[in-house]
């Protein structure tokens, strides 16, 4: 597989990103009442674009090779310039995680809520489009386009399905990202006048050498570059527009909204510790107090959001935020032992909330009894919705009756079970993935030599808060998950049973399986996450990967260069003087007329 896999590199690092933006396309091309069949296409567009991600991934880890890196420049052209994208261990598994989300959402989708909007199947293909190009992509100029293509993808995903409550967060969610896309903008502009590139290899070459004049002017831009991907990355006090809009949204495209916050930390990860590494001159680690201290406000804010609210929707949307604040700050320190902690918690806690998403709306819709329209827009009381109204004969301490041995619905069991394996994720209890995450990032603060190798060693003030507040949040989410779970599944014998189609519980039960097989698999993906930490933070190979790829020459160039050896001089020489051409000289042309001839 591998020897496949190196026979079509780099050509196969477009594929994540070419196979959404042709199905998208075909899609546009057909009426909006073939829905099965947008269904189908899109269908096989994700599943073969997961498995090109599969290939990609493991091609980035092969035995024997400390770092193994993809260069790809579409339009040929000589670096700095033009496209160029680049495939390493991180951006293989973020587009393995982003394609397993995707399909899972898109299966939930087909059971009803791809048909209560237009274009629903084009835009998710977009929005694949985009995520892949922002984690593939090498330069900041197309970082900025796929990031536009994602969020203009975003606004119409946000938008389906109407309603009041969605068109009004969808408003309010527009505003915001054009906000953080004009200070991308900016800081963007600053960069290249003062450094004449936009590559992000060629920026970690030219940084060092900034003159201590513009030093400042320096991390003014990058400064206004970060608000702009920590608004998306869902950093306190800039995430205030997130709950609202994940909430509102439904419930497939909420599972998908579960990636954005991750792409704002991939590109915090991947240009912190490429443009400000330790190699930055006076510029290393730049921002990582900020990074460190924003970080654990998000996880407070998260944990405290989790706490406070009712709905499961809001629920999911503070873990999400929550996971993101534990990402930053994590990121911040720049261990190596610590960022692979975080590389394993990252995938881990994404497909737990974009589970937890998915149960939320076959929760939802069993406390309304399967009612399909908008339970939650009331003129006369706004505030409250249909889990909040109280329900005739819905107190969980009256009931008397013994209820051992009383049989549970096949689809009621299924739910319950899987809010439990999300909430063991999301809080980091074991057995699961998120403990094992959390375990390591623990271990990585208070042991960062390994475990018997730290003697003496102190964490500081950061690190222990770090520590305070992981366990601290971690017990927030289980109060506030467990009370959700006791009132939303411990209930009356009068309450109907769920109805839960397969093609509703097959991908929840694939994002938990995901969980369960990073948990087996713990070993063998800490090796891959340490191994990708380890390249993050020593930068060095990446910019002589990335800088020393040339461009394939043409046919004429190809042929120039031939004839420019010293058989070409030869001839050339022979030819200028009409002397006989020596023997030997384009033996290979004399073969090629040859085989014309036949």
């Amino acid at each position: 597989m591998n020897e496949l896999t190196a026979r079509l590199m780099p050509h196969l690092m477009l594929a994540p990103i070419v196979l959404p933006m042709l199905s998208a396309a075909l899609m546009l091309l057909l009426r909006e009442e073939r829905q099965r069949v947008k269904f189908a296409l899109g269908l096989v567009s994700t599943v073969l674009g997961l498995g090109v991600a599969v290939l990609l991934m493991l091609w980035t880890d092969q035995a024997g090779a400390p770092v193994n890196l993809g260069v790809y420049m579409p339009g040929n052209w000589p670096m700095p310039f033009g496209i160029s994208l680049a495939l390493d261990r991180l951006t293989g598994m973020m587009l393995v995680l982003t394609y397993t989300v995707a399909l899972a959402s898109l299966i939930f989708s087909s059971a009803r809520w791809h048909r209560a909007g237009m274009h629903f199947h084009s835009l998710f293909q977009f929005q694949l489009m985009g995520l892949s190009g922002a984690f593939l992509t090498a330069d900041l100029f197309n970082l900025f386009v796929f990031f536009e293509i994602m969020l203009a993808a975003s606004y119409g995903l946000l938008l389906h399905g109407s309603g009041r409550a969605r068109i009004q967060a969808g408003l309010h969610y527009i505003a915001i990202n054009l906000a953080a896309s004009s200070l991308f903008l900016i800081g963007v502009s600053m960069l290249y006048g003062l450094t004449g590139t936009l590559n992000m290899a060629d920026l970690a070459r030219a940084i060092p050498q900034i003159s201590s004049a513009d030093r400042g002017l320096l991390h003014s831009a990058a400064a206004i570059l970060g608000i702009a991907f920590l608004t998306k990355a869902a950093m306190w006090p800039l995430n205030f527009w997130l709950v609202p809009a994940y909430s509102a949204a439904t419930a497939p495209v909420g599972a998908v909204f579960a990636l954005m916050t991750k792409v704002g930390v991939y590109v915090v990860l991947r240009l912190w510790t490429l443009l400000f590494s330790s190699e930055a001159g006076s510029s290393a680690l730049f921002g990582s107090t900020w990074l460190i201290v924003g970080g654990m406000l998000t996880m407070a804010f998260g944990g405290l959001g989790m706490l406070g609210s009712q709905r499961l929707t809001h629920i999911a949307g503070f873990a999400a935020i929550l996971s993101s604040g534990t990402l930053l700050a994590a990121t911040g320190f720049g261990q190596n032992a610590l960022t692979a902690g975080l590389l394993y918690y990252l995938p881990s806690s994404t497909l737990a909330v974009s589970a937890l998403f998915l149960i939320a709306d076959v929760v939802d819709r069993w406390r309304v009894d399967d009612d399909a329209g908008e339970p939650y827009e009331d003129d006369e009381a706004p505030f409250l919705n249909a889990e909040l109204l109280p329900t005739e004969g819905f107190n969980l301490d009256e009931s008397e009756e013994v209820l051992i041995g009383r049989a549970i619905p096949a689809a009621a069991a299924f739910i319950g079970l899987s809010f439990m394996l999300a909430t063991l994720v999301v809080t980091g209890l074991p057995p699961l993935s998120g403990f094992v995450g959390k375990f390591a990032m623990l271990s990585a603060l208070l042991n960062p030599l390994g475990l018997g190798n730290s003697s003496g060693f102190q964490a500081g003030w950061a690190g222990w808060v770090l520590v305070a507040l992981m366990i601290i949040t971690g017990l927030l989410a289980l109060l506030s998950l467990v009370r959700a779970g006791i009132r939303h599944f411990w209930a009356t014998e009068e309450q109907n049973s769920p109805s839960l189609r397969v093609v509703e519980g097959l991908p929840i039960a694939l994002l938990l399986a995901c969980c369960v097989a990073l948990t087996m698999r713990g070993g063998e993906l800490m090796g891959y996450t340490q191994r990708a930490a380890d390249a993050l933070l020593a930068p060095d190979v990446y910019v002589r990967s990335v800088m020393g790829t040339q461009p394939e020459p043409s046919p004429a160039e190809k042929k120039a260069r031939l004839e420019a050896g010293p058989e070409g001089a030869a001839r050339a020489a022979a030819q200028a003087s009409g002397a006989p051409i020596p023997a030997g000289i384009g033996d290979a042309g004399t073969t090629a007329g040859k085989e014309d001839s036949r």
